[in-house]
């Protein structure tokens, strides 16, 4: 029987430890051959603080772990059993559906990419308004009207002598109002 990805439903915040507990029981109860992997799909996201850029981790899918395993009655007991699980997501109570495997590969994908390129942690949107934390134009508000991810810069309209100017700021520089 081919393994197929499972979405179990965690207590939010206890992803990791989930994933954990489920790993040590697959093992106690030395089912490795039944289960593949056990993962908390999270990205790298980068922000900066204080002039520096701070690299974290962001899970996009809060309170749910991914379980790659064959599902029989053993597996289903073991994942059910462990502490701060809710349950599985999709089909039914005693018979979950498995995701497509294409939705698993997109998921997977997500993770790998953001470890090479991680994420700004705050995402602008042009016509916002932001303003300016920091630099020449400090306490300035202004509208966002480009954003560029690949530089993590954004040009902001800043309304300076009751005029409205172009200024190109780092994502850092600049806070949401």
């Amino acid at each position: 029987m081919a393994k197929r990805w499972y979405v179990v439903h965690a207590y939010s915040g206890f992803e990791k430890k989930v994933a954990a507990a489920l790993k040590e029981r697959v093992e106690l109860r030395k089912m490795e051959e039944q289960f593949g992997e056990i993962l908390v799909p999270t990205e790298e996201v980068v922000e900066m603080r204080g002039g520096q850029k701070r690299k974290s981790e962001r899970k996009f899918f809060p309170g749910y772990v991914l379980v790659q395993m064959e599902l029989n009655d053993d597996t289903w007991h073991l994942v059910k059993d462990t502490p701060r699980v809710m349950g599985f997501i999709g089909g039914k109570a005693d018979q979950p559906a498995p995701i497509t495997e294409k939705e698993a590969e997109a998921i997977l994908q997500r993770v790998d990419d953001s470890i090479e390129k991680p994420k700004p942690k705050t995402v602008f949107e042009p016509g916002e308004m932001v303003r300016v934390t920091d630099g020449p134009f400090n306490d300035f508000n202004g509208v966002v009207e480009e954003v560029n991810y690949e530089k993590s810069r954004l040009r902001v309209a800043v309304l300076i002598f009751g005029r409205s100017t172009p200024v190109e700021l780092e994502f850092g520089q600049v806070e949401k109002t």
